[in-house]
């Protein structure tokens, strides 16, 4: 297998851009206090309001549905998965607009979420924040929709291959969870698959394991377990009781993905061992390949 080089990332959970990558939401329709998603996003902008155009990717349809929300100067808004996309698990985008809901750069947006799912996966993971380097494309009023190219000339690169740091034993009561998102395709269809995908595992002494798996949807969400990935051995050989292992992957095609994961322990509360909480996924590399086409839809800001 050809190398893939490692490179420092350009979007990050760490910064303000004008566009916002949400790793995963969800909420209940039945039972909101078991599973749901508390939503913010900030104008950091001292003299600016913000336009933001919501788009909320369902992850097995991979339908989208969208929203507004309008921010003054330095103004922060929270809501809840449960109020605007009830039963749903997905992934959110946010995209700084002008007047006529073509993207701009307004490089002050930033954002998070608390998540819980009703297995007890639970965490407060930031959102991907990427930069408008120039000016993104220009539209006029017999405009209907805009491309976004995170190519490293208009917006800031997307990640290639993805690694998920740290992953406890299951034998010490660890469930962690995979979520992995495809960033791509017309939104005014529906978001872009992932497809078939490469990994591979390390146990805690440098040894690989490789697997591969295809979804067919644009969020894939899995446990890591003796079921998944099929790798040989199996996973909870290659990281036994009391150790630990990595896992890097990509896409078998040139495509941007993101995503994070969750572990959960039910003994964290009484072994002081046990931990649960989150992480986005590291970023190892970066394509210049990421795009997503989104409709132009006037924002009901003042």
């Amino acid at each position: 297998m050809p190398g893939i080089p490692i490179t420092s990332s350009s979007a990050s959970d760490n910064t303000i851009g004008s566009v916002l990558f949400y790793p995963v939401y969800t909420s209940s329709a039945s039972s909101p206090d078991d599973q749901d998603t508390r939503i913010s996003i900030t104008n950091a902008d001292q003299q600016r309001s913000a336009n933001v155009h919501l788009f909320f990717i369902e992850g097995a349809s991979c339908n989208v549905a969208d929203n507004y929300i309008c921010l003054t100067e330095n103004q922060t808004a929270t809501f809840l998965a449960s109020d605007l996309d009830p039963g749903t698990t997905g992934f959110l985008i946010a995209v700084a607009t002008d007047n006529l809901g073509c993207p701009t750069s307004l490089n002050s947006l930033m954002g998070d979420l608390y998540v819980k799912f009703a297995t007890g996966h639970k965490a407060n993971l930031a959102a991907d924040a990427v930069m408008a380097l120039n000016i993104p494309p220009t539209c006029d009023g017999t405009s209907f929709m805009a491309q976004l190219n995170f190519n490293g000339i208009n917006y800031a690169r997307l990640g290639r291959v993805l690694a998920m740091s740290n992953i406890p034993d299951r034998a010490s009561g660890n469930d962690t969870k995979l979520i992995l998102n495809r960033i791509g395709g017309n939104f005014t269809i529906a978001s872009a698959t992932l497809g078939p995908i490469f990994g591979i595992a390390y146990n805690d002494v440098e040894s690989p394991f490789s697997f591969n798996f295809t979804a067919s949807t644009c969020q894939f969400i899995n446990s890591i377990s003796n079921n998944f990935p099929r790798t040989a051995p199996r996973i909870e050989q290659i990281i036994p009781a009391g150790r630990n292992g990595w896992i890097r992957l990509w896409m078998t095609e040139d495509a941007a993905i993101f995503g994070a994961m969750i572990n959960f322990n039910p003994n964290s509360a009484t072994d002081p061992g046990a931990y649960s909480q989150g992480h986005n996924l590291h970023k190892l590399s970066l394509t210049s390949v990421g795009s997503l086409t989104i409709p132009l839809i006037p924002p009901p800001c003042n």
